[in-house]
């Protein structure tokens, strides 16, 4: 089992101007994510969830603290930490297939073995048929399941996911929600994800992590069953009609609306 930790982590961004002062981001979070585990963030604007996600993919360095993996400081990317955006960043002028094979091509993967590697990938996301088609051909959903599986390329050990889901009208990314759940389970990764959406965090959390705002503070770290019920069988419509759900999602929704943690239990 791999860990990524945050331990003591702050992030101080620097005066725009002489006028101004320097802005605390981060205030000394303490947090972390095993193999296993899908730990969504979520939390008011201006509490720095998507810094969070920036801190552990090495795109930005702690002012105080440490971002580590397995007890390694992380410096930079790294192949073991696969990032997704919402904007899903494919390249127009590769078909499915060659965008989910690229990260194998840049580690010199042989064109055999990468093509089927990203076959497998496409077919594991529900694009089996998919693979000699432009990105311009696919749809929104379409476009971030071959996102998804590029991630998946290289066989990371943590997903690392900002709003994935975001840009998407609101049924696609509910059924997307159930599948990105049933992906993550078979990966056998770890997932970091950042959301504004109380659903979505419910949905898919193992934990759900809330950050309070301006600085961004850890102000509850809460256990969800609800993606385990899911991947059990459970319908996600049954699940969220359940008095525990709706219970957990108004708790969840005064939480930050509050910054004062409380119990929960789903």
């Amino acid at each position: 089992m791999s860990q990524l930790s945050f331990t003591e982590v702050s992030l101080v961004y620097p005066p725009r101007d002489r006028q101004s002062a320097p802005h605390l981001v981060l205030d000394r979070i303490d947090l972390s994510v095993s193999t296993g585990e899908f730990v969504v963030v979520i939390g008011r604007s201006g509490s720095g969830k998507t810094s969070l996600l920036n801190l552990a993919a090495g795109f930005q360095a702690p002012t105080e603290g440490s971002v580590t993996l397995d007890g390694k400081i992380m410096e930079r990317p790294g192949a073991e930490r696969a990032v997704v955006f919402q904007d899903d960043a494919l390249y127009p002028w590769l078909d499915a297939r060659d965008n989910v094979a690229f990260p194998l091509k840049l580690r010199s993967v042989g064109e055999r073995d990468r093509r089927a590697r990203a076959d497998e990938l496409l077919d594991l996301v529900g694009l089996a048929t998919a693979g000699n088609r432009r990105i311009w051909e696919l749809s929104g959903g379409m476009r971030q399941r071959v996102g998804i599986a590029r991630a998946l390329a290289a066989k990371p050990r943590f997903l690392l996911l900002d709003e994935p889901l975001g840009a998407l009208d609101a049924l696609t990314r509910s059924r997307m929600q159930t599948f990105l759940l049933e992906v993550w389970a078979k990966s056998h990764a770890g997932a970091l994800l950042i959301t504004h959406s109380i659903d979505e965090a419910l949905v898919l959390a193992t934990r759900i992590v809330v950050l309070s705002s301006n600085p961004g503070r850890l102000a509850a770290d809460i256990k969800s069953s609800f993606a385990a019920e899911i991947l059990a069988g459970a319908p996600a419509t049954e699940v969220r009609a359940s008095p525990a759900f709706k219970r957990m999602h108004d708790g969840l929704t005064g939480l930050i609306h509050t910054d004062t943690p409380e119990e929960f239990a789903a």
